[in-house]
């Protein structure tokens, strides 16, 4: 894991044209941000309040991000996303290293999944499936891949409109739709059957059915 000054000046040196030349400059950034991220994991696994501090800066507005999307309250995203690093502080002894070089999508998905749990307990503790959330109007940037500005525009409509659906509604369609769980294991998280889970997605679906604006090959143009 090593990568110091001397051999990157020597790889340098042996490199005649810029694109080699920043080749090896980003494989420097990377490498340094990798050893980075493993000193701040090392530091987490032995309960070190520094590194828990620099991995909770750095990774809050990705967990706020999941949580937002089933509580839709900046103050429950919040609780939610605190709730998730208690819980990943805990229990960080427990993850697994397997891949260094993609070590960073193993955590955010590990992260994610907490963070998920995590707000479906604060759901059900405040009783917030069963009630009526009032429709809030904060907005979380989306950090997708594609960063067409149409496709974005999409995006956020049919976030507002997801804010819309009654609570039982939402978490099912997060679930299933955007965070990728199957029926069984959205009925085991939720104590519901898996006939319960397919009618509230069917439900969600028509819901959202009804708002969408579509061209002749079935593109989703906007929502009405």
């Amino acid at each position: 894991m090593e990568y110091n000054s001397y051999e990157f000046t020597a790889e340098i040196v042996n490199k005649s044209n810029l694109f080699s030349f920043l080749s090896v400059i980003n494989k420097y950034k990377y490498r340094t941000r990798l050893d980075e991220l493993l000193y701040i994991m090392k530091g987490c696994m032995e309960n070190d309040a520094k590194c828990q501090k620099m991995l909770y800066e750095k990774y809050l507005p990705y967990a706020l991000r999941i949580s937002y999307r089933y509580v839709h309250s900046f103050e429950n995203a919040a609780h939610a996303a605190n709730d998730a690093f208690v819980k990943i502080f805990k229990n960080f002894k427990k993850f697994e290293i397997r891949d260094y070089e993609h070590v960073e999508s193993m955590l955010l998905g590990w992260i994610r999944r907490i963070v998920i749990n995590a707000s479906i307990d604060f759901m059900g503790r405040e009783n917030l499936v069963s009630s009526n959330l009032a429709t809030q109007h904060e907005n979380w940037e989306h950090k997708g891949t594609n960063n067409d500005g149409e496709n974005q525009l999409v995006y956020k409509e049919l976030m507002a409109l997801i804010r819309k659906l009654s609570p039982a509604y939402k978490v099912v369609f997060n679930l299933y739709v955007i965070d990728g769980y199957t029926h069984q294991e959205i009925a085991n998280m939720l104590g519901i059957s898996v006939g319960t889970s397919k009618s509230n997605l069917s439900k969600a679906r028509a819901f959202l059915q009804k708002y969408l604006v579509k061209d002749e090959k079935g593109n989703i143009l906007c929502f009405t």
